[in-house]
């Protein structure tokens, strides 16, 4: 098992007060985030678990400023999101925050680098810059030899560290991810969780993932668990 070292000096990174969110149903309001309170310093792995339908993909969004709280705020370096308008909210996604989802979703047609390149160039980012920087961060995930392979020529494995790599190349100051080993065999799994813990000591990358691994649980800093709409300790 990989050791983790201790964090230090580190600044809080994403912040999220009394965050609630509830829907409407058939069968009256279902109530999903009951106040959920949350810090998370630099460099940190956070791990939450939960049962399936506990919102851990709800908090997930919302944290990501991909859907809105009811109630409650979520801060990224002390800057407010939940208020921004949807144009500032897109602009703050591409500049601060990584994606990595349970299905890589890479373009297909594309090869690794330039599937890379892609946030960087709709960020209005030269094509010299864009593949120089896809090229760096498919070099730290271990794919310097398959820039030019097409997402139909890597494995399940490699297609998702070309994930990773996508939403590290603008240099997020937060990756969140959601179920990002959950459509990998045992061994691709592994490798995907060591590359995360490698990437939060390296470059001192802050990530949130919920996850049903307890494998990845037991490589992070933290770990959480989603219950009756609130996080407690594992």
């Amino acid at each position: 098992m990989t050791t983790i070292a201790p964090i230090t000096e580190a600044g809080v990174v994403l912040e999220a007060s009394g965050v609630r969110k509830s829907y409407r149903t058939p069968n009256g309001t279902l109530d999903v985030l009951s106040g959920v309170d949350l810090a998370v310093t630099q460099g940190t792995i956070l791990t939450v678990l939960g049962a399936s339908g506990s919102g851990k993909s709800t908090l997930l969004n919302i944290l990501g400023t991909l859907d809105h709280p009811d109630e409650g705020s979520v801060s990224v370096r002390g800057r407010r999101v939940s208020g921004m308008s949807e144009r500032e909210l897109a602009a703050f996604r591409a500049r601060s925050l990584g994606f990595v989802f349970q299905f890589h979703h890479l373009l297909p047609e594309f090869t690794a680098e330039e599937n890379v390149m892609m946030p960087l160039l709709i960020a209005g980012r030269s094509d010299a810059e864009s593949r120089e920087r896809a090229r760096t961060a498919l070099t730290a995930v271990g794919l310097d030899a398959r820039w030019e392979h097409l997402p139909s020529q890597l494995s399940g494995g490699e297609a998702q560290r070309v994930a990773v790599a996508r939403s590290l190349v603008s240099e997020p100051e937060l990756v969140l991810a959601d179920e990002p080993s959950g459509n990998l065999d045992t061994r691709s799994a592994q490798t995907l969780h060591e590359l995360i813990v490698r990437l939060a000591r390296e470059r001192r990358q802050t990530f949130v993932v919920v996850s049903h691994s307890d494998t990845l649980a037991a490589l992070s800093d933290r770990v959480l668990v989603l219950e009756g709409g609130r996080l407690r300790p594992a």
